[in-house]
């Protein structure tokens, strides 16, 4: 018993020193290894700007006229994330391929459905010109 009140006798005296919350503030000076994110990072974070670039292979390589009512299945493998793709629609828009659509989403967030569309550049890469969350 002695033992163990001994033990303790030297912490209480280290919490009667005055501690208080007001002198437990940050320390603002300091900066760790931060890196600032990116644009689509800043508005979606990096887990739904990589399920958003596989939604993209999926809408680029998809064979619009074989899209089933089911939908084209994707996954992420990196993020967990999957879902289907539907309505592909393609249209011409001002002299450039663009394919709009609409994508579920199943992630640890929750499910979530998405409108986007992806066009086809003047350097034949596909690119995301919206992917926007339908609340």
């Amino acid at each position: 018993m002695w033992l163990g009140l001994a033990a303790v006798l030297p912490l209480a005296a280290c919490g009667t020193a005055g501690f208080s919350l007001e002198s437990a503030v940050p320390d603002r000076s300091v900066l760790t290894g931060s890196v600032r994110p990116g644009p689509a990072d800043a508005l979606n974070g990096p887990v739904v700007a990589s399920d958003e670039e596989t939604i993209r292979n999926a809408v680029s390589s998809a064979i619009v006229d074989e899209v089933g009512t089911e939908g084209l299945g994707w996954a992420n493998a990196g993020t967990g994330s999957r879902g289907a793709i539907n309505q592909i629609i393609e249209r011409k828009d001002e002299g450039r391929l663009c394919r709009r659509f609409t994508a579920s989403r199943e992630s640890y967030e929750g499910v979530h459905l998405y409108r986007g569309e992806a066009c086809l550049g003047s350097a034949r890469i596909w690119t995301m010109t919206a992917f926007d969350r339908v609340e």
